[in-house]
């Protein structure tokens, strides 16, 4: 890409091409973009993402992003109370939720176990999870979890956990392909997963074979 014609800008496209999936085509496309809108457009954005930076709260229960102490889905009483499916992250939660075929409630670990990385279980809310267990009457826990080493890794860490408990632990069932992530799993696909869901037995490539 040619050189920009000015400090200001590239320190904009810096900073956009940052995020995820931006490159820095885009990320200039999209600085010249709010360059060209009025003053109000960018107040705005930068004031709408400091806000959010500065006052997202998460769920004291299931740990989702939140406005409130209690997300919407754990505060729904219409919501399945004994009905808990364990997400990697909000990502996962949304790409599930957007299926309209679960109708449960959640728990987000914040990660996966994944030593490589220097994660290890006690960074991620894997105690408030079986604290729920112990205090909630689940009756099935779903292992909605990345079909990777470090998912099947993360799964059988908490199956070992919670398997002497009296509840069900099940996983998605196949379709979702070893080495997927759930957030880019077609909506169709991931719904039947989690709806024709299977009893837990232990990993993913076991499941795909």
């Amino acid at each position: 890409m040619s050189q920009i014609p000015s400090k200001k800008v590239e320190n904009a496209v810096d900073a956009l091409s940052r995020l995820p999936g931006i490159g820095r085509k885009t990320a200039l496309r999209l600085a010249l973009h709010i360059l060209k809108g009025d003053d109000i457009e960018a107040e705005y954005l930068s004031n709408s993402i400091l806000k959010m930076k500065k006052d997202i709260r998460y769920c004291t229960t299931c740990h989702n992003i939140s406005d409130l102490e209690q997300c919407e889905i754990c505060s729904n009483p219409l919501r399945q109370e004994g009905l808990i499916c364990v997400v990697e992250d909000v990502r996962d939660f949304l790409a599930i939720e957007n299926t309209g075929q679960f109708k449960g409630r959640y728990h987000i670990l914040g990660g996966v176990i994944s030593p490589m990385d220097g994660v290890s279980p006690s960074d991620l809310n894997l105690d408030s999870l079986i604290m729920r267990v112990e205090a909630e009457h689940i009756e099935e826990i779903i292992l909605a979890l990345p079909t990777t080493v470090e998912g099947d890794t993360t799964g059988y860490f908490i199956y070992k956990k919670l398997k002497d408990k009296p509840l069900k632990i099940t996983t998605s069932a196949r379709g979702v392909a070893v080495g997927d992530e759930l957030e880019y799993t077609d909506e169709i696909t991931l719904g039947r997963s989690i709806l024709h869901r299977m009893p837990y037995e232990g990993s993913s490539s076991k499941r795909s074979s």
